[in-house]
């Protein structure tokens, strides 16, 4: 049986791969606040009040990763047919 192209088990291969990223995903976020919830606790009972906040340096340099990972598994497309077609075409040099 043929959907838009795709076999029923090519569509179910692809709904299980976006289904495991989607939960990968919330572990790593899930990790990502719990991690540095902690070293921002780490840095408050060992810090005096003008004690630069060092945390952020991993709250940032993580969160980039954080936010590449949401891009891939929430807002990359597929590939599409018709891209496959133009990027041959590229390379035959049509």
């Amino acid at each position: 049986m043929e959907a838009g192209g795709h076999s029923e088990q090519d569509l179910r291969s692809q709904a299980v791969e976006r289904l495991k990223k989607k939960r990968d995903f919330k572990a790593h976020l899930l990790i990502y606040f719990l991690v540095n919830a902690f070293l921002v606790l780490i840095w408050a009972v060992s810090s005096d009040d003008d004690t630069f906040f060092w945390p952020i340096f991993v709250i940032v340099g993580w969160g980039i990763g954080v936010v590449a990972n949401a891009w891939d598994v929430y807002g990359r497309k597929p590939i599409t047919e018709e891209e496959i077609r133009r990027e041959q075409e590229r390379l035959r040099g049509e």
